[in-house]
């Protein structure tokens, strides 16, 4: 008799780990023994108040920032990423809350920006072609890539700064507030762009606020708060959970303020 076929386990070694980030600014402690795994094909929220260590965080794997101690791992092995190309080369694109863009240029050369092909003569056909197949692949509702990043929405904007990201074959993309202060449809579009990178295969950190956003793409969520690990959880958690953990407030206490909030706005 034959042997069963035995199913194919997925290879569950993160693609990104981090073990005891911390970093200080002269006597100001930002992080201390951050713990942090990014698995392919995964989104992980970062979320936390202001000035719990997330943009910090974030600017380490980006290559912004030097950590004070600690280890960074990609694919396996140790790397210490001493400045932002480094961080690229080595497969993680970052695209920060102010996407910068060049509002007086068009989309291909947003995109292509630094990075151009052939820059003695530029390989225009090449580089549209390669940012219409970027676009197509986030399913971008972009008129011509042609057009001026100025007379862009602002979903329209993130989503070249995230096909921008995509044009090195990252295995790793950072967000950082990619919804900010943009409408619920615009809103919308941008999250369906995060769930087709993970379908990708990538790994996606990102920060944000906005708790429902959080759990419309989130496969697990990460709470800093004043700079250490303060619980991870699946977007199943209720409120109080998250709250609780991104404040430090005792779970009934939280779950009080949720009741007297939700009853204030019950029509009598």
């Amino acid at each position: 008799m034959s042997e069963p076929v035995q199913p194919i386990v997925p290879d569950r070694t993160p693609v990104l780990s981090l073990r005891a980030i911390s970093k200080r600014f002269g006597a100001i402690s930002a992080l201390t023994d951050i713990d942090l795994d990014v698995h392919a094909g995964e989104v992980v929220a970062l979320v936390g108040d202001n000035g719990a260590g997330k943009s910090t965080l974030v600017k380490i794997l980006a290559g912004v920032h030097a950590p004070s101690s600690g280890t960074i791992t990609f694919n396996g092995e140790p790397v210490i990423f001493a400045n932002p190309s480094a961080a690229l080369d080595h497969g993680i694109a970052t695209v920060f809350q102010d996407l910068a863009l060049c509002e007086n240029l068009d989309v291909v050369a947003n995109i292509y920006l630094g990075r151009e092909l052939n820059p003695l003569q530029l390989d225009e056909v090449a580089m549209e072609k390669r940012s219409w197949q970027l676009l197509n692949e986030l399913s971008a509702r972009i008129p011509s890539v042609r057009e001026l990043v100025a007379s862009l929405s602002g979903g329209q904007r993130q989503t070249v700064a995230i096909a921008r990201s995509l044009l090195l074959d990252p295995k790793v993309i950072l967000l950082d507030e990619p919804t900010a202060a943009l409408g619920v449809a615009q809103t919308a579009e941008v999250l369906d762009m995060i769930e087709r990178v993970r379908a990708k295969g990538l790994g996606v950190v990102m920060i944000s606020h906005n708790m429902e956003d959080v759990r419309a793409v989130a496969d697990r969520i990460v709470v800093l708060r004043l700079g250490r690990n303060n619980g991870v959880f699946s977007p199943d958690a209720t409120n109080a959970e998250l709250v609780g953990a991104i404040t430090g407030a005792t779970s009934n206490s939280v779950s009080r303020r949720v009741e007297r909030r939700a009853a204030a706005h019950t029509p009598s």
